[in-house]
């Protein structure tokens, strides 16, 4: 796969890309083989707490679980992939980090929104470099089963970080308030919606009756700390230095994570 000059370009002008139908079958099945046993993980989570709410996480409605490749290693090889180095080289440039990983899981029939927002909203303060997220289709994504809406920089008129509120209820963030319903992704399985951290976005109910599954690979260009910078915001794994891959090579000296 090439990823082409004027995707590039886009990227630049509009904040994003889509790359149709490009993840391989057998990370395609990876991906969807382990989504379950995540899904797992946080209902327990919820029955050893007594909940049915962790932060934005929503038993049967909505799953946010992350950093699943600490637990499952096998999920290294898509992460750490040839597709994803050059997704990285054409949006961040020749060095990248490993920032974050989660699934993105949507319940059947009862499967909850997710408001507007920007990535780096959840970061929290303004003082960081846009992120990379590369948000990967596991099922066919349409309008019906709650796919992704983007809103490119020339319709929302911002291509920086803002502030978010929280929404009670949801736990959501949110930064955009406006009425543009924002571009739809309707892409099959194994395509990739690549955008910046500051592209505001958001995701409607999933009314079907099956589960709508994405994966989520977050990239940097750079370590991202804490405001005060004494902690490591997320990960940091070394990608790519120099354009060229360095997975195995031993991490940098940073501080531990928040």
């Amino acid at each position: 796969m090439t990823i082409t000059e004027a995707q590039k370009q886009q990227y630049k002008d509009e904040g994003y890309f889509i790359l149709e139908a490009v993840i391989p079958e057998h990370h395609l099945e990876l991906l969807r083989d382990e989504c379950q046993t995540f899904i797992d993980t946080m209902h327990a989570r919820m029955d050893e707490q007594g909940t049915d709410t962790i932060g934005i996480n929503h038993r049967n409605k909505r799953y946010f679980v992350s950093n699943c490749f600490r637990q499952q290693p096998k999920l290294r090889t898509f992460l750490f992939s040839d597709l994803m180095a050059e997704i990285c080289r054409a949006t961040l440039g020749d060095n990248a980090y490993l920032f974050w990983e989660q699934y993105v899981v949507k319940g059947a029939e009862t499967g909850m929104k997710f408001s507007w927002h920007q990535d780096s909203g959840y970061v929290g303060y303004p003082d960081h470099k846009p992120y990379l997220t590369c948000w990967c289709a596991l099922d066919d994504m349409n309008e019906e089963n709650g796919t992704i809406h983007l809103l490119p920089y020339s319709r929302s008129g911002i291509r920086s970080w803002v502030h978010h509120i929280v929404e009670e209820g949801s736990n959501d963030k949110v930064g955009y308030f406006g009425s543009d319903p924002g571009l739809i992704a309707e892409v099959p399985a194994g395509s990739i919606v690549a955008f910046s951290s500051i592209v505001f976005h958001s995701s409607s109910t999933n009314t079907t009756p099956k589960l709508r599954r994405a994966y989520l690979g977050q990239y940097s260009c750079e370590p991202i700390l804490s405001h005060d910078g004494s902690k490591l915001w997320g990960n940091a794994e070394p990608f790519l230095r120099n354009g060229k891959s360095t997975v195995g090579d031993p991490p940098p000296d940073l501080p531990s994570r928040v």
